[in-house]
């Protein structure tokens, strides 16, 4: 177990989201979080426990409040992500509470994509499993800054130390082969609440904080800020201004700042076209500001007539992302179909979707070795590193340096359902010959 030192001096937000495996306790462990932290209503305390006297249970089912479809409650497992928010006097929080069976690995794809904390469970008496490497797998994939382990059930263990320590020293070594600097470890017990909240005096040999105050004191995310980011998702251009000459024409370029800030006055770049201008007005709701940064969803005004549409890219210039035609990108296979080499594809990226083709699988990931190894094909939930040729180009910049600014979707061109989830790690710029990025790294 590490020891943090960084505290957040003023409340802030956190995305978290947990995962493992089968009855491991994620649901019971999140509505035990919930519950002991204050953040759950009377009413829906009420209904747990009706729910609970109907099943027989001796005990209020925690679980039951974030569990909440039916399918959920009759089969006892988690089936689809349940989002909630709960705050506390130092932050807020929204988690993300996802499926912990290997068919919905798709929804714990999802559930931490946007995640800057990942709370994995274990439990004590079975360790670290195949689904437990995958899931270990995602966050460093990912790229999920914080990694917290709860090794669940220890008192199905009468508290005892070893059992824990050897889970601990498992999980560190699986987390050194992907890559995972830190990883932060504790014992509890979900049903009954040890260190979940407050810390446990049945675990006197472990003297670190209760999970929330770990996820009080956890750094959020480290995105990059020096690089203006704006993809753009709508032109503005109100019917008033056609329509009557009265009123002074208006173009605005719609979106969400992705990364970064930008002030009016400050010079930017229309990609890919490489057109510079200038930031002539902010607004937001019918108000102009001085400025705008990563999170806000805002309208853009230009000093120059600018033919910016979907899918464009409005960036800093110092920084200027390059159009690239090729990606070499690990890849999360979400579909039943198995994906393979001459696959035709779109891409999305952001706010632009092109059309796209499979070159090359180039290696899949074995979990239980954590190697790479030659596959023929990606099947559902496999993870491999994929070369692909684009028909358009966009503005992608690798995943290392920017999570928003390096990942994607491959969606099936026919039913525009999902296929898989991707990170870019090496790119062609337009015009140059591909060189992909050395090395198997997650």
């Amino acid at each position: 177990m590490s020891t943090l030192t960084t505290t957040p001096t003023a409340p802030t937000l956190l995305r978290l989201a947990t995962a493992g495996s089968v009855d491991d306790g994620k649901s019971t462990l999140v509505g035990r979080l919930l519950h002991d932290s204050k953040s759950v209503l009377a009413d829906q305390l009420a209904a747990v426990e009706r729910v609970s006297r109907a099943k027989g249970l001796g005990h209020v089912d925690l679980a039951l409040l974030t569990d909440g479809l039916r399918a959920e409650r009759e089969q006892g497992i988690t089936i689809d992500v349940a989002y909630r928010y709960f705050a506390t006097p130092t932050r807020t929080f929204i988690l993300a509470d996802c499926p912990g069976h290997v068919q919905y690995t798709r929804n714990t794809v999802t559930g931490s994509s946007t995640a800057d904390v990942l709370v994995l469970l274990v439990d004590v008496r079975t360790g670290v499993l195949e689904q437990t490497r995958r899931h270990l797998a995602v966050a460093a994939l990912l790229r999920v800054p914080s990694v917290v382990v709860a090794v669940n059930k220890v008192d199905l263990v009468d508290y005892a130390e070893a059992p824990y320590a050897a889970v601990a020293a498992e999980l560190a070594g699986v987390a050194a082969e992907l890559g995972i600097a830190t990883v932060h470890t504790l014992p509890v017990c979900a049903l009954s609440g040890d260190n979940v909240v407050t810390r446990s005096g049945r675990t006197p040999w472990y003297d670190g904080p209760s999970l929330l105050e770990l996820l009080e004191a956890v750094p959020g995310a480290s995105e990059p800020t020096d690089g203006f980011r704006f993809p753009v998702q709508l032109t503005l251009r109100p019917q008033e201004a056609a329509r009557d000459p009265r009123h002074v024409e208006y173009r605005g370029y719609a979106g969400r700042v992705s990364a970064g800030s930008v002030r009016v006055g400050d010079e930017v770049v229309v990609l890919p076209e490489g057109v510079r201008t200038r930031v002539a007005g902010i607004d937001l709701a019918g108000r102009e500001l001085e400025a705008a940064s990563a999170g806000q969803s805002v309208s853009l005004r230009l000093a120059d007539p600018v033919d910016a549409a979907r899918g464009e890219l409005i960036s800093s210039v110092a920084d200027a992302p390059a159009p690239v035609t090729e990606v070499d990108a690990m890849v999360c296979w979400l579909a039943e179909r198995p994906l393979a080499p001459g696959a035709r594809v779109l891409l999305k990226h952001g706010t632009r979707t092109v059309q796209a083709r499979v070159g090359e699988l180039l290696a899949g990931l074995d979990l239980d070795r954590m190697a790479p190894v030659e596959l023929e094909r990606l099947a559902l939930n496999d993870i491999g590193r994929v070369r692909i040729r684009l028909a358009a180009p966009i503005l992608a910049e690798d995943y290392t340096v920017s999570r928003r600014g390096g990942s994607f979707l491959l969606v099936d061109p026919q039913t525009q359902g999902t296929l898989a989830a991707g990170m870019i790690r090496g790119h062609t710029v337009f015009g140059n010959d591909f060189e992909p990025a050395a090395g198997w790294e997650i």
